[in-house]
C-alpha cells in the first residue's frame, strides 16, 4: 500500500522567495529554461560521479540525457532527465527547504533587486535553488522523481502558494520528470511561448548549447514523434578561442557560476609537456553574496578526457582564488580519482602551482595594461588577494604583493602599488609607512600621520580588518621595511633627522617629567608612559603601541576571535604635544593648582580625545560624557 498524499508547508524563507519570484516581475524570464536544464545537467553529472564507485546506477541504463517535450494542446513544458534523482526526503530537503547558511541575506538581496528592478532571478540561480525560476513562467509545478538505485518514485506538486503536496509515485527508470503548466503567453510581460518548440530551440541555443549531455527535443509531425538534439555539446575549452564568440563564452560561464553577470575576463590555457591538460577560467565581474562564508562551497570542475570527475575540486586553487570559475581538462590523470587520491596527487599539486601562476600573472598584466579593469576587479575581490599575502603560505606572496592596492595620502583618490608608493618616495626616506583606520576618512584625520604630512611623506591607508594581518606577514617591500606611524619612535625624516628630533623630544621630556609623571599616574589603568611627542602637529595628544606590541584592533580581533574578550588590552603610551595650546593649559594648572579635582578630568578628557580621533570609545564612555558635560558648563 502507498504512502498516503501529505501536504506540507514550505520553510518561511522558501515562501519569501516563491513570493518574490511570482509576485515580481522580472526583465527575462526565459531564463528559467537555463535554470533547468542546469540542474538537470547536473543530476547526471552526479550520477556518473556517483557510479565510479557503484556501476550498477548506471549499468542497466547506459542513456544520459535530457528531454524537453513540449505540449501546446496542454499548455505544458516537461523538462526530463537520466540523472541521479531524489528519494522522498531529499526532494522535501531540497525543495521545501533551504538548508544553507546566507539564507536571509539571499532573501534581502532578492527584495532589494526586486525593488531596484534588477534581475532578481539571477541571484536564485547563484544561490543553487534555480528550480524556484520555475514559478516564473508556470502556474503549477509537478516533479516526479526515483532515485538511481531504488524502486520507489515520489510526486511533488504546488502552485507556489505556500503549500506543496508529496505522495509515492511511479516512474519507469531513474531521474526527474520537471512538468511545467505554464502561464498565459504574455510578451508585454515577458512570458514567451515555451511550449512552442521554435522558442525552445532558440533558448537551447542561446543559453544550454554547451551543456555537455545531449538536450532532444520531441515534436510530434504528422502523427509521428521526431527526437532532435539540439546542443552541440562540444567542449568549449578544446576548441580555439577565435571559434568562440564572447557570447558563448559568457553563456557558458554563466551555465557554470550561476551568475547573471558576465565575466570580467578570461584565460583559454594549454599545459603541454609531461603533463598535458587543458584550462578556461574566468574572474566573475561581482564578488558572490558567499564568498565570505566558511561553508562557501568552491573549486574547479575537474574533468579527465572531457569526463567530469569532480564539479567542486578546491585542490586546484589556493582560497584566496577561490572567486575564480572554470574548467580543468586532463589527459593524464585516471578516471576513477576520488577526492582522498586528489589530496595526495602529485599532478594535482604540480596542476595547482601552474593555474595559481598563469592567474596572478594575469591579474599583474590587468594592473599595468588595463587599469581601471583591474580597479573594478580589486572593488569586489581585493580582500581576498590579501588574505594569501597573510596566509602562512609564502610560496605567492611575492607575486601577491605586486597585486595589492591601498589608498594612501599621494594626491587623488585612486589607491596604489607598493611599487608605485616606493617610486614616489623623497630621499631620505628608507621606509614604507602606514596607519590604520576603520575608515579611509577616519584614517585621514589620524593625528598620527601629522608630520608625516607635514614632512611631505605619503602614508598608505590600511582600513580592511585583513590589512592588519597583511601588516603582520609582511616585514618588507622592496628590501624596505614596512612601518606603523602608530608605534612608539618611528619618525619621519633622514637618519640623522630622526637622531636630531629623538634628542630634542628626550629633553622636552626631561624638562616636563613632574607634568608628565602627574599623567601617568592619574591615567595608570589605561596609560603605561607619558611622554612628548615629536609626531603631533595640530592634535593635543595621540596613543602609540610599544615597538613589539601589537596595534589595538588586531588584538581585539584576536580577542573576539579566541572567544575570551574579556581582561583589559595592552596599555599604549600617551603622547601629548607640548605646543598646543590645550597642552600648555594643562602644563600651567599642573604647575599652580596640581591638587585640583579639574585637572585629573581633565587628563581623563585628553585620553578620551587621543581615542576618539583614533576610531575608538574611550574606556569610560558615560565617564567621558561626565566630565565633558561639566567641563562645559563651567566654561559656558
Amino acid at each position: 500500500m502507498g504512502t498516503p498524499t501529505e501536504t506540507l508547508a514550505f520553510q518561511a524563507e522558501t515562501r519569501q522567495l516563491l513570493d518574490i519570484v511570482i509576485h515580481s516581475l522580472y526583465s527575462n524570464k526565459e531564463i528559467f529554461l537555463r535554470e533547468l536544464l542546469s540542474n538537470a545537467s547536473d543530476a547526471i553529472d552526479k550520477l556518473r560521479l556517483a557510479a565510479l564507485e557503484q556501476h550498477a546506477l548506471i549499468d542497466d541504463d547506459p542513456v544520459l540525457e535530457i528531454e524537453l517535450v513540449p505540449d501546446s494542446q496542454a499548455r505544458t513544458l516537461t523538462i526530463s532527465d537520466s540523472g541521479i534523482g531524489m528519494t522522498r526526503d531529499e526532494l522535501v530537503s531540497l525543495i521545501g527547504t533551504i538548508a544553507k547558511s546566507g539564507t536571509r541575506e539571499l532573501v534581502q538581496q532578492l527584495k532589494d533587486a526586486s525593488a531596484e528592478g534588477q534581475p532578481a532571478a539571477s541571484l536564485i540561480g547563484q544561490f543553487g535553488v534555480g528550480f524556484y525560476s520555475a514559478f516564473m513562467v508556470a502556474d503549477r509545478v509537478e516533479v516526479v522523481t526515483r532515485k538511481a538505485g531504488t524502486d520507489v518514485a515520489t510526486r511533488w506538486e504546488s502552485t507556489g502558494d505556500g503549500t506543496y503536496t508529496i505522495s509515492e509515485a511511479s516512474r519507469f527508470r531513474r531521474g526527474t520528470d520537471i512538468v511545467l503548466h505554464l502561464k498565459a503567453v504574455d510578451p508585454e510581460n515577458g512570458l514567451a511561448d515555451y511550449a512552442s518548440a521554435q522558442v525552445l530551440k532558440q533558448l537551447v541555443k542561446k543559453h544550454s548549447d554547451f551543456v555537455a549531455h545531449p538536450i532532444k527535443l520531441k515534436e510530434v509531425k504528422d502523427g509521428v514523434a521526431e527526437w532532435t538534439t539540439l546542443n552541440s555539446m562540444k567542449p568549449i575549452w578544446t576548441q580555439s578561442a577565435t571559434e568562440v564568440s564572447d557570447e558563448s563564452y559568457a553563456e557558458f560561464y554563466r551555465h557554470l557560476s550561476h551568475d547573471w553577470h558576465d565575466p570580467l575576463d578570461r584565460l583559454l590555457l594549454k599545459a603541454e609537456g609531461r603533463l598535458e591538460y587543458q584550462a578556461l577560467l574566468f574572474l566573475p565581474s561581482k564578488a558572490p553574496f558567499d564568498l565570505y562564508y566558511r561553508e562557501q562551497d568552491y573549486g574547479l570542475q575537474l574533468h579527465v578526457r572531457r569526463v567530469l570527475i569532480m564539479d567542486r575540486c578546491r585542490q586546484l586553487l589556493p582560497p584566496f582564488l577561490r572567486f575564480v570559475k572554470g574548467v580543468v581538462d586532463s589527459s593524464d590523470l585516471p578516471l576513477n580519482l576520488s577526492r582522498e587520491l586528489v589530496q595526495q596527487d602529485r599532478h594535482i599539486a604540480q596542476m595547482r602551482a601552474w593555474l595559481t601562476r598563469k592567474v596572478l600573472d594575469h591579474l599583474a598584466t590587468m594592473l599595468t595594461s588595463r587599469r581601471e579593469t583591474y580597479l573594478g576587479f580589486w572593488r569586489e575581490f581585493g580582500a581576498v588577494l590579501k588574505e594569501g599575502v597573510a596566509s602562512p603560505d609564502t610560496e605567492h606572496r611575492d607575486r601577491l604583493l605586486k597585486l595589492l592596492l591601498f589608498p594612501t595620502t599621494h594626491e587623488g583618490t585612486e589607491p596604489t602599488t607598493l611599487a608605485d608608493y616606493v617610486s614616489r618616495m623623497p630621499e631620505g626616506q628608507t621606509s614604507l609607512y602606514y596607519v590604520t583606520g576603520e575608515s579611509r576618512a577616519m584614517a585621514e584625520r589620524s593625528p598620527h600621520i601629522e608630520a608625516f604630512r607635514a614632512k611631505g611623506y605619503e602614508v598608505l591607508f590600511f582600513v580592511e580588518p585583513i590589512d592588519e594581518f597583511v601588516a603582520q606577514s609582511v616585514p618588507e617591500f622592496d628590501g624596505k621595511p614596512l612601518v606603523s606611524v602608530a608605534r612608539a619612535g618611528v619618525e619621519p625624516g633622514s637618519a640623522d633627522e630622526r637622531k636630531e628630533a629623538e634628542e630634542a623630544r628626550k629633553a622636552r621630556d626631561t624638562e616636563r617629567r613632574p607634568f608628565l609623571a602627574f599623567l601617568e599616574q592619574t591615567l595608570a589603568d589605561q596609560v603605561r608612559e607619558a611622554r612628548v611627542s615629536s609626531r603631533l602637529t595640530t592634535s593635543p595628544a595621540c596613543l602609540v603601541a610599544g615597538e613589539h606590541d601589537l596595534s589595538p584592533a588586531l588584538e581585539r580581533m584576536l580577542r573576539q576571535a579566541s572567544g575570551k574578550d574579556e581582561g583589559a588590552p595592552t596599555k599604549r603610551i600617551l603622547e601629548v604635544n607640548d605646543d598646543h595650546a590645550l597642552v600648555k593649559k594643562l602644563r600651567e594648572m599642573h604647575a599652580t593648582a596640581a591638587d585640583d579635582p579639574a585637572l585629573a578630568d581633565a587628563a581623563h578628557l585628553l585620553l578620551g580625545m587621543a581615542l576618539l580621533a583614533e576610531g575608538a570609545a574611550p574606556p569610560d564612555p558615560a565617564g567621558f560624557a561626565t566630565r565633558l558635560a561639566a567641563f562645559m558648563t563651567r566654561e559656558l
